[in-house]
């Protein structure tokens, strides 16, 4: 489980707003680090930290629209909340698209931006919380043997053992050995549990192979 405590990251040239939201947001009780610039950011940021992203759309060099596509291509995706004073509507759109969950027009009221970033925080904590469960299911699916894997996708999609043994061109005897391996190494209690585990981890499945929840 990660403890590092969540940081509000604020990116905006503009050296006054810069001071007056850091004050809000530290008064408010959380983590503030300040970037005058994206090149700034991305020279000291440590991509995984928890936290939120405050963006200004208008950056020198790169601009914040531009950030938010190169911070897109991390593992480790940061929430962004865009702050501008030039925004319009097919801005906003781009924005939202790409994934920013909110934005937000200058000057911003502290009514406005807290709520914001507490929103932001709470959705990259399940974020988190969800990406540390999948990132568990794939490990386990590391350490199958290539024929375990492939008897674990041919499984989810609801093929019988004599199938799979067809497919792969070995005994039913065999599978039955592979199949009880992949339960034991997923440690999967049931073949429902199995599908669940193998669709969280992105193993595609067919609707009648998933099963109740």
């Amino acid at each position: 489980m990660n403890t590092t405590p969540a940081t509000v990251f604020l990116v905006d040239d503009d050296a006054f707003v810069r001071k007056a939201l850091g004050r809000l947001l530290k008064a408010a009780g959380y983590l503030v680090e300040l970037f005058a610039s994206a090149a700034e950011f991305q020279e000291r940021y440590r991509p995984g930290t928890p936290g939120c992203l405050l963006l200004d759309v208008e950056l020198p060099n790169v601009n914040g629209l531009e950030l938010q596509e190169q911070v897109a291509t991390q593992e480790c995706f940061v929430p962004i909340i865009f702050i501008t004073a030039h925004g319009d509507i097919p801005m906003s759109v781009r924005a939202m698209r790409a994934g920013a969950l909110d934005f937000l027009v200058k000057p911003v009221r502290a009514e406005t931006l807290l709520p914001a970033v507490a929103r932001a925080l709470a959705w990259d904590s399940k974020a988190r919380d969800t990406w540390g469960q999948v990132k568990g299911i794939r490990e386990r699916i590391h350490r199958l043997t290539e024929r375990e894997r492939e008897v674990l996708g041919l499984v989810v999609t609801g093929l019988l053992n004599k199938q799979i043994a067809a497919e792969l061109g070995t005994s039913e005897k065999t599978i039955k050995v592979h199949r009880g391996r992949v339960m034991e190494k997923m440690a999967a209690e049931s073949l429902a549990d199995l599908v669940r585990l193998a669709g969280r981890a992105g193993i595609g499945i067919t609707p009648a192979a998933a099963g109740p929840c």
